[in-house]
């Protein structure tokens, strides 16, 4: 049976995308509709993990939205962040982002090129000796910067900053789809929130990271495509290459 529509379950890009190249080449449908939004916590949530900021001397960013959340909390638990404080940050847009809440040229900030090893590399022995927080959402499973840490026996803690909630997908009707594509362990927990009853049948669903497909397949959800992988990179190549092949 041929793929007519998917569903991607995060929001619609706003800019141009591969997925408008590969609707007119194989003359598929795509429909987008994020499963969870990102909020961050409560103080309350915060303090139940019994993290002091001002313990550490570094903080780690891999996102935007941690960021937010990180200075939200601070105000809120009146915590005076040093200027001595340091910042490592996955990737230079996320050390940009900083600038809406601390004046750059006075911080010390240093970024790293996506990889959690490039983070690693940034610490090298000069700063082996700070005592770093890892900025990180509410997750089922460790994520590759703290096994980074682990493996260089850094002196870290994590603390989560930022938890998914369930977007309001119960009128979605999902078995109008013949494909759908998530990204996130969130995105099945919400599917199964908003639909308990909810089988696949004929659905094929495309899972796109590791953390995905352990909560995948915990669901009983067979998966028809995995990515990244050396050939696909990105789900919009994965479903390239499904679609030449099987559409």
């Amino acid at each position: 049976m041929s793929v007519q529509k998917i569903l991607i379950s995060q929001q619609q890009p706003t800019t141009a995308s591969p997925y408008t190249s590969i609707a007119e080449k194989f003359g598929v449908e795509f429909d987008f509709k994020p499963f969870f939004k990102i909020e961050p916590l409560t103080s309350r949530e915060f303090r139940a993990q019994r993290i002091n900021i001002l313990d550490h001397t570094a903080i780690v960013f891999s996102a935007r939205t941690t960021i937010d959340a990180f200075f939200q909390l601070c105000e809120e638990l009146r915590v005076k962040v040093p200027e001595t404080m340091k910042y490592f940050c996955s990737t230079e847009a996320v050390a940009n982002y900083l600038q809406k809440h601390i004046v750059y040229r006075k911080r010390k900030i240093f970024f790293g090129d996506g990889k959690p090893e490039s983070i690693i590399g940034l610490i090298g022995s000069k700063h082996k000796g700070e005592k770093f927080l890892i900025a990180t959402a509410e997750s089922s499973s460790k994520d590759a910067v703290t096994k980074a840490f682990e493996t260089q026996k850094l002196d870290f803690e994590t603390a989560v900053f930022v938890k998914p909630v369930p977007q309001d997908i119960k009128d979605v009707e999902l078995h109008s789809y013949d494909m759908i594509v998530l990204f996130n362990p969130a995105d099945v927990k919400s599917l199964y929130e908003n639909q308990p009853d909810f089988t696949q049948k004929n659905i094929k669903f495309v899972s796109y990271g590791r953390s995905i497909v352990p909560a995948m397949e915990e669901a009983g959800l067979k998966i028809e495509i995995s990515a990244p992988n050396v050939e696909a990179p990105s789900v919009a190549k994965a479903l390239e290459l499904y679609l030449s092949k099987n559409n």
